[in-house]
């Protein structure tokens, strides 16, 4: 059975994760392929079973993409992600530090200024994320050409840590309400790859600009 497949547009989404994976060269090769087969997919079996597969062979393409990458470079990649959870530990505690410094020097003031100080300490969430977009930012410009690659393995090593202590804390305390931090734990991963796609999509953008003579 032939399906009339009125819109041969794969999915922005996935074609968009390929570019942030893939070299210029690479990317120009892989979508071509994929979109061709794409219109095969749709014509023969319909428009959804096409997006279907289309987001079934970007995550096979990346993941090819990534662990090819990772063993080009492994000893340069590990020492990025390394540096990067480092940053991280540094920036996070940045924070608290300014926050103690700052308090001990005018504690006689906040008696005055009790609910100012209440907003501060609920705002250091925001400063937290800002620090691991930062970190997801300078991890990608050292990792030229590995921005996602690097930033992803960092984003799982953390994920990874927060689910384990996560689970750990549930089960010896046997209090059930710390599965709501894991959500939480996820910002900063998300964030961190939120950095790299910036660095990524900024890079290029830089290399197909046409450059003025």
């Amino acid at each position: 059975m032939i399906f009339q497949f009125h819109s041969n547009r794969p999915p922005r989404l996935a074609e968009l994760t390929v570019n942030l994976f893939a070299s210029a060269e690479q990317a120009e090769s892989i979508l071509g392929d994929l979109h061709e087969e794409f219109s095969v997919v749709g014509s023969k079996s319909g428009r959804a079973i096409a997006r279907r597969w289309y987001w079934r062979q970007s995550l096979m393409t990346i993941v090819q993409l990534a662990g090819s990458g990772f063993r080009s470079e492994p000893w340069f990649t590990a020492a990025v992600v390394m540096g990067g959870f480092l940053l991280l530990r540094t920036v996070h505690r940045l924070p608290g530090l300014v926050l103690d410094v700052v308090t001990d020097r005018y504690l006689m003031y906040w008696s005055n200024h009790f609910h100012a100080y209440l907003w501060i300490l609920k705002g250091l969430w925001i400063e937290y994320l800002m620090g691991s977009l930062f970190t997801g930012c300078v991890t990608a410009l050292v990792a030229k050409g590995r921005e996602m690659m690097a930033t992803m393995t960092l984003a799982l090593i953390l994920t990874a840590m927060a689910t384990v202590g996560t689970v750990g804390a549930v089960v010896f305390t046997a209090d059930a309400s710390y599965l709501w931090n894991l959500l939480w734990s996820f910002a900063d991963p998300f964030a961190i790859l939120v950095g790299g796609g910036i660095v990524r999509m900024h890079r290029s953008s830089a290399k197909t600009r046409p450059s003025v003579a």
